[in-house]
């Protein structure tokens, strides 16, 4: 329990101090970490990569994953379809999006399901370890244990701001580890494969 309530304060304190960057300066970041991954994100026409679309104070990673679908990459973006499951829906150019749950938005049904080779994933806190915490619900890690449990590993990599960085973050036998991190800082490799 004690780690589930440090977890807790290291969510709720990184979070706040995400909240606290003012509009236009998150715009700014954003468009500057989308430049550093550009530079080291490659991509091969038909790579399946995961990206979301920001919800409150999150990273804008659109401006990345513009740059990663003129390269040739299939876009796809986390669609919750349970309390404990999400799918990763394609997201083509033009396609209605629909509500979804947490006040997230992305394509309906009917958009092709993909298994994601890069997963740009949103967190709350991230360690030098490579190891996150995201929103509490667990989503990540079960759709990673599911990948792995049809013979792929995708390359992850959080996507956060600075100020979302803590000394340690305590792991839990089901917490996936990040391969990277990027933030308006640049691009870092984490945990082994640093």
């Amino acid at each position: 329990m004690a780690d589930a309530s440090l977890k807790a304060e290291l969510r709720k304190g990184r979070l706040a101090a995400r909240d606290a960057i003012p509009a236009e300066e998150r715009i700014e970041k954003s468009l500057v970490l989308a430049a550093h991954g550009a530079e080291v994100i490659s991509v091969d026409p038909g790579t399946v990569v995961s990206g979301f679309l920001p919800i409150r104070s999150e990273v804008d990673p659109r401006p990345l994953m513009d740059q990663l679908r003129e390269r040739g990459a299939r876009l796809c973006v986390p669609a919750i379809l349970d309390k404990t499951t999400i799918v990763f829906r394609e997201l083509v150019r033009g396609a209605d999006l629909v509500p979804g749950t947490f006040g997230t938005v992305g394509p309906g049904p009917e958009a092709a399901e993909l298994d994601p080779e890069i997963m740009l994933m949103p967190l709350s806190a991230f360690d030098a370890g490579g190891h996150r915490i995201g929103y509490g619900g667990g989503y990540y890690d079960r759709a990673i244990h599911r990948l792995h449990q049809k013979g792929l590993k995708p390359r992850l990599i959080g996507i956060a701001f600075d100020c979302q960085e803590v000394a340690s973050v305590t792991a839990e036998p089901h917490d996936v580890r990040l391969d990277a991190v990027l933030t308006e800082s640049g691009y870092r490799l984490l945990g082994a494969t640093a």
